[in-house]
């Protein structure tokens, strides 16, 4: 049948209309509260990392970014809500380094820590301390691995659980050493703390916002950081790899999204996001919590994020880490 000249109007009428609804769905965007998940419970550093630019965020979205703690799995039950929520840009979540590890620390997960997100926006970065407690027999990193190969299964750590991101950092750095050193399991980095504060632990390697309350507490030292370079949050502090050669590392924050989510709506946080970071009051308040802003594109930040997939597998993979 050969169209009409009417019938061919109506089709051109109707793919107009769809296009105009289109593009107004995604201008309209927000329309009702965004929803930003901390897949752990309050207090922790993604949560207070949210809290810092939340407000900001939304207001400059025109709509309420509301802040929503769903503990629980290590971190694996909120960010399984958000893989599969709708990808509509209302849901999305505050995610860190335990996104990734998580990946190679459970066997089962049902979602992709790659394939089930799209990235948003980079917020920052964090980079960990070693602390020691305050009578350590050693106050160097190379001290520190001459006495633990003295003294074989002599050494431990305290960590908030296993797999967590002071546990696998400790293991990871003494297994590329060769020390023999045992894990302090607690029930959170507070705990973890507090076992090294008593002396009970020799080490812990916590996250900057964490260690820096305890920089001139005497019951503890500041053994040296994490990151390849020095860190600003503790000045002389000197880098493991500047004993360590090769050893890394460090914490990204960053607001992902569920997969499909539509590109208007990623460019939009994106560019908020992009404002923010370069704001004084944003910089103060995320430095505050140990985090250096750090500004970068969707396509920037998910190659970087396919970077440390890889990186962490190897780290869980050295430490012979596993969660059920």
């Amino acid at each position: 049948m050969i169209p009409t000249v009417r019938s061919l109007r109506q089709v051109l009428v109707l793919a107009a209309c769809c296009a105009a609804a289109s593009v107004s769905a995604q201008t309209a965007w927000p329309a009702k509260p965004i929803r930003l998940l901390i897949p752990f419970t309050a207090g922790g550093a993604q949560d207070t990392a949210a809290r810092a630019i939340n407000s900001d965020l939304g207001e400059a979205l025109g709509q309420n970014v509301i802040v929503e703690n769903r503990g629980g799995g290590g971190g694996t039950l909120g960010t399984s809500i958000v893989a599969h929520a709708p990808a509509d840009g209302y849901t999305l979540i505050l995610a860190a380094a335990s996104h990734h590890i998580n990946a190679s620390l459970y066997r089962k997960l049902d979602y992709d820590a790659l394939a089930d997100f799209t990235p948003v926006a980079l917020v920052g970065m964090s980079s960990y301390v070693a602390m020691i407690k305050g009578d350590a027999p050693f106050t160097t990193v190379p001290e520190m691995i001459s006495w633990g190969r003295a003294h074989p299964g002599q050494m431990n750590y305290a960590t908030s659980g296993v797999g967590s991101a002071g546990h696998l950092s400790a293991a990871y750095l003494f297994g590329i050493v060769g020390v023999d050193a045992v894990a302090i399991p607690t029930k959170g980095m507070g705990e973890a703390m507090t076992e090294v504060l008593a002396g009970r632990a020799d080490l812990l390697i916590v996250t900057n916002n964490v260690g820096l309350p305890f920089t001139n507490d005497r019951r503890v030292r500041v053994l040296a950081v994490t990151s390849a370079a020095p860190n600003r949050f503790f000045p002389g502090a000197p880098p493991i790899a500047a004993s360590v050669p090769g050893y890394e590392f460090e914490s990204w924050f960053g607001i992902l999204a569920p997969a499909r989510t539509p590109r208007a709506v990623i460019d939009r946080i994106n560019t908020a996001m992009d404002r923010l970071l370069r704001r004084p009051d944003i910089i103060e308040r995320l430095n505050k919590q140990g985090i250096e802003p750090r500004i970068m594109s969707p396509e920037v930040f998910g190659a970087y994020l396919k970077t440390d997939f890889e990186r962490m597998a190897a780290v869980v993979k050295s430490a012979g880490a596993v969660a059920e």
